[in-house]
């Protein structure tokens, strides 16, 4: 090798240790930016010159020094992967955990006043009539508490309804800020496509493009994939979101609920295709159950919820037997299973269909007749019972013309439809307490509709019914519940239920921050920036450049020594 490409040996000696130097000290100095990822100068071999060949022994090569091939980022793909699935799964549990937490809120205490003491108060104004059936104070002090019975369920109610609008706006923010995200690593993956045309590594615009997948990791489930030219391609829940050659993102969009003003994530560009499929079971096996989108829309769900969403169809544990509570067939399912906040909402209206239906039933004195499939009539409207609660859209009876004279008949609740019409319905939408009772308790001290019999006698048997009423273990929370309850345990099982939910959530949802702390460790041991791991090359590098100096120092001093004894 000549001296003059000793030289160029040298020259690419400083040039590679500079740029390893540059490396390093972009490292320290990034130690604190969040996202940044390290970076790793990679050194390779020139192309050797070949000078002669000899067959016995190969071609003799003589070597023109050291080149830099590219700075690379230092990260795990694998680790990245399980990072953000685990991310997103602790996010989906994180916004079950918030749920519970507000759904015991809402159900424990409402305008400084506990409902479950407004059920005790009517229990109380039961054992009260129950006493003494002919007094106007009992008759009373019961229409009375069943009046705040109704408003406070249906404040409670209420409560849940704007937790749900709550949740909705989130949704929609959430579409939001997907969208968002899905602009921005767009916008990037052009930058470093137009960056890495060149001889240059886009490692900085890739920092922020992992960190924008991070943050997307936490509101939906995807997957990616990255080109060999560095452009990421992203499909959410299966479907195309971020895709090479485009300077936009396939938007999520949704659709808006006439009824509720739910909104629906869905996907625009395919007929408004659902983002979800919300009946799917919530399982880790599947990996339903991962980013905060998914998780909102599922405690949301997708309607205000009554007694008629939960199956009615269950296992009574003592006889065995199988009870139909509405009549409506056994191939009913509980429609809220996913839902949070609708669970607490049909079992909510359930307490009070069952409370109202069952202390109508008693004033009016027609339990055995319905039960019976019959249709309790009356030859006029003077002669219809009263009834305590009164449904908004439907009266309790309607005239029939069919027959002959025309009669007044009773109009059972129509639960067959898929919705279910309301205003048939004894359900917190639709109850009001009957006005009568409330300009004239006393009335409860007449016959038909009180506690008299049509000869004016103590009518103590309607008095024995109520407090049955309230003493018999009739009502099952849920399908997924065996214990039966009576109305004064029906409240406290739900907040018990809420309870144990919120704490089972929580252990899911610990559980998670450990994992996901667990692999950022494992990520930031692989990517971080370690002080002194960097000092450490520093001084690696400047010792190799001070080497190429020192080399192409020499060499200069033999080619002047050469030059001069020449030229002399």
């Amino acid at each position: 090798m000549s001296l003059i490409s000793g030289l160029h040996v040298g020259t690419s000696g400083l040039q590679t240790s500079q740029n390893a130097l540059n490396a390093t000290a972009h490292n320290l100095s990034n130690i604190e930016t969040t996202g940044y990822v390290r970076q790793q100068v990679l050194q390779g071999d020139r192309p050797y010159n070949q000078t002669g060949s000899i067959a016995a022994v190969g071609p003799q090569q003589t070597g023109l020094g050291v080149e830099f091939s590219k700075i690379r980022q230092v990260r795990d793909y694998f680790l990245d992967l399980s990072y953000r699935k685990e991310n997103g799964r602790g996010s989906f549990y994180d916004i079950c955990y918030e749920t519970t937490n507000e759904l015991e809120t809402l159900l424990g205490e409402m305008n400084g006043a506990a409902f479950q003491e407004t059920i005790d108060d009517l229990w109380t104004a039961v054992e009260e009539l129950q006493k003494d059936p002919s007094s106007s104070v009992t008759q009373g002090q019961f229409v009375n508490v069943c009046s705040q019975f109704l408003d406070r369920a249906g404040s409670v109610y209420d409560g849940l309804a704007n937790y749900q609008d709550n949740l909705n706006a989130r949704v929609k923010d959430m579409i939001d800020t997907i969208n968002d995200i899905g602009e921005k690593i767009c916008k990037l993956n052009q930058s470093i496509l137009n960056v890495e045309l060149g001889v240059e590594s886009a490692n900085d615009l890739k920092d922020q493009r992992n960190l924008l997948m991070d943050e997307l990791s936490k509101y939906v489930k995807y997957d990616y994939s990255i080109n060999s030219d560095g452009v990421v391609e992203i499909r959410i829940e299966g479907e195309a979101f971020v895709a090479r050659g485009r300077g936009v993102p396939f938007e999520m969009g949704y659709t808006t609920d006439d009824a509720t003003g739910f909104y629906t994530p869905t996907w625009p560009w395919a007929e408004n295709q659902p983002v979800y499929d919300c009946s799917l079971e919530v399982s880790t096996a599947k990996n339903s159950n991962i980013g905060e989108l998914k998780s909102l829309v599922l405690a949301r769900g997708d309607r205000r919820a009554n007694y008629t969403d939960i199956t009615s169809e269950y296992t009574d544990p003592n006889t065995h037997n199988v009870v139909d509570l509405y009549n409506r067939g056994s191939s009913d399912k509980m429609a809220t299973a996913n839902s949070i906040v609708m669970n607490a909402m049909a079992e909510l209206d359930q307490l009070v269909h069952k409370v109202a239906t069952d202390i109508n039933n008693v004033l009016a004195g027609e339990k055995s007749q319905i039960d019976a499939g019959g249709t309790p009539s009356y030859a006029d409207e003077k002669s219809c019972p009263m009834e305590m609660f009164v449904r908004l859209g439907t009266g309790r009876y309607e005239l029939d013309t069919s027959t002959t004279p025309s009669q007044y008949k009773y109009v059972p609740e129509d639960t067959s439809g898929s919705p279910a019409n309301v205003s048939t319905m004894y359900t917190l939408s639709n109850l009001k307490i009957n006005p009568d009772f409330l300009k004239q308790p006393t009335l409860l001290g007449y016959p038909d509709s009180g506690m008299l019999k049509p000869d004016m006698t103590v009518d103590q048997e309607k008095a024995d019914a109520l407090a049955d009423a309230f003493a018999n273990a009739e009502l099952i929370l849920n399908p997924n519940v065996t214990k039966m309850s009576n109305y004064k345990d029906y409240y406290a099982d739900m907040l018990s239920l809420a309870s144990s939910s919120g704490n089972v959530y929580k252990s899911f949802s610990e559980a998670q921050a450990l994992t996901v702390d667990s692999l950022e460790d494992s990520r930031q041991q692989i990517m971080g920036v370690n002080s002194s791991e960097e000092l450490t090359n520093m001084i690696k590098f400047q010792n190799a450049y001070n080497a190429s100096s020192r080399y192409i120092n020499a060499v200069s001093e033999m080619l002047e020594h050469l030059i001069s004894r020449l030229g002399g």
